[in-house]
C-alpha cells in the first residue's frame, strides 16, 4: 500500500477500532474522517456514493479505490506484514477466527453493548439481552478453550485475528459480560495491550 489512506469510521465502534489499532501498530500514517453512523452520517448521498451499503468502516486509498468490511480491510492492510501469516494453513486458521468473530462473537457481544450503551432503558430491544448474553458467553467459552492451548488466534502468533477479536472483547463488560469468568481471555487481553504501538479505543 502506498500513499496515505483515509478511514471513515466511528471511534467508539469496535469494527472501526480494528483499523485504528492495526494502523497504529504498523506505524502507518492515515487520515481519519469521523463518521457517526448513529446520527445518520452513513446514510447521506455523499457517503452512499462511497459505500452503497451505508456502513463504516470504509477505507479509501489515495488512488480512489474503496474497501469496506472491517476484516477484509484488516487483511488488506496486513498483507506483507507479520500480522498476516504467509503459510496457507496458518492463514486459514487466522481467517477461521475472523469468520468466528463476525458470525459468532460480534453479533452477540457487540449488539449487547449497543443496546446497553445507546438505547434507552425502556427500549423493546432490551428483551434481546438474555439471549445475546447466553450466545456471547458461549463465544467467550470457545475463546477460553483455545487460549488453554495457544497464546494468540492468528495461526499461532499475534495478528489480525487477535485484533478483530480484541475490538469487542475488551469492552464486553459494556454489554453485561463479566470477563472475570474467562481468566485466560483476560490474560490474552493484557498481552494484546502490551503489544508495540497499541492504542486504546476512544469511547
Amino acid at each position: 500500500m502506498t500513499g496515505m489512506p483515509t478511514v471513515y469510521g466511528l471511534r467508539s465502534s469496535g469494527n472501526c477500532y480494528k483499523l485504528q489499532l492495526l494502523l497504529d501498530m504498523l506505524g502507518r500514517p492515515y487520515r481519519w474522517v469521523d463518521t457517526d453512523s448513529t446520527r445518520g452520517a452513513t446514510r447521506t448521498a455523499e457517503f452512499l456514493a462511497l459505500n452503497p451499503n451505508g456502513k463504516v468502516p470504509l477505507l479509501v486509498l489515495d488512488d480512489g479505490r474503496r474497501l469496506a468490511e472491517s476484516n477484509a480491510i484488516l487483511c488488506y492492510l496486513a498483507e506483507g506484514t507479520p500480522y498476516l501469516p504467509t503459510t496457507s494453513w496458518d492463514r486459514a486458521r487466522t481467517l477461521q477466527w475472523m469468520f468466528f468473530e463476525q458470525y459468532s462473537h460480534e453479533p452477540c457481544i457487540a449488539v449487547a453493548r449497543f443496546i446497553c450503551r445507546w438505547l434507552p432503558e425502556d427500549h423493546e430491544r432490551r428483551a434481546e439481552l438474555p439471549r445475546l448474553r447466553e450466545r456471547g458467553a458461549h463465544a467467550l467459552d470457545v475463546m477460553e478453550e483455545h487460549l488453554s492451548r495457544e497464546p494468540f488466534f492468528s495461526g499461532g502468533g499475534f495478528g489480525v485475528a487477535d485484533i478483530a477479536l480484541f475490538a469487542y472483547t475488551h469492552c464486553a463488560a459494556d454489554g453485561g459480560f463479566d470477563l472475570s469468568r474467562w481468566p485466560l481471555v483476560g490474560t490474552w487481553l493484557e498481552r494484546v495491550r502490551a503489544r508495540p504501538g497499541f492504542s486504546p479505543m476512544s469511547v
